[in-house]
């Protein structure tokens, strides 16, 4: 099953009725993606949640029957990256509901976070951000540099340079 934007905006309004008080949400992955409409549609729900909002969203979340894959990390974390402190400031604005500020990572943080697992999906992904945004080589660097990366973290370098020395 997959889900266009605006089901996932409608799904988002679903689970704010169970919100106690507003809240960010910052889109990440494929979800990201189709929020800022490189993709039609996400097979899953991805999320990253500041720390302060984390809690509640789980909890709404769980109070919402749903049947969608939904993954959510705190406060800049991706799949085995963490983002820098600055992923919300860095986020685009997707759309204010009545409860959530919903936002989409920036396309350069999709990367970034993409790089760690790097499979078939996430390469095309990746190609679709730089072509779409117009990412270059550097920019993409520089903020892998800020990336935490839980792991081996050669795995994650040897992930970036591929992506360096083929997607350009």
């Amino acid at each position: 099953m997959t889900l266009a934007r605006s089901e996932l905006i409608e799904f988002l309004k679903e689970v704010e009725k169970e919100l106690s008080r507003s809240i960010t949400v910052v889109a990440v992955g494929g979800t990201a993606l189709t929020l800022l409409r490189v993709k039609s549609s996400t097979r899953d729900l991805d999320f990253t949640i500041p720390g302060q909002d984390y809690r509640e969203f789980q909890r709404a979340l769980k109070n919402t029957p749903h049947g969608f894959k939904v993954d959510c990390w705190p406060d800049g974390m991706v799949f085995s990256q963490t983002l820098p402190d600055d992923y919300v400031k860095k986020s685009s604005n997707i759309r204010k509901l009545k409860r959530i500020k919903l936002k989409a990572l920036s396309p350069v943080d999709i990367v970034v976070t993409k790089i760690g697992r790097l499979d078939a999906r996430d390469k095309q992904d990746i190609q679709a951000c730089i072509k779409r945004f117009k990412l270059r080589k550097d920019q993409i660097a520089k903020r892998a540099k800020r990336v935490k990366y839980v792991g081996r973290e050669s795995n994650y370098q040897i992930n970036l340079n591929h992506v360096l020395e083929n997607f350009f």
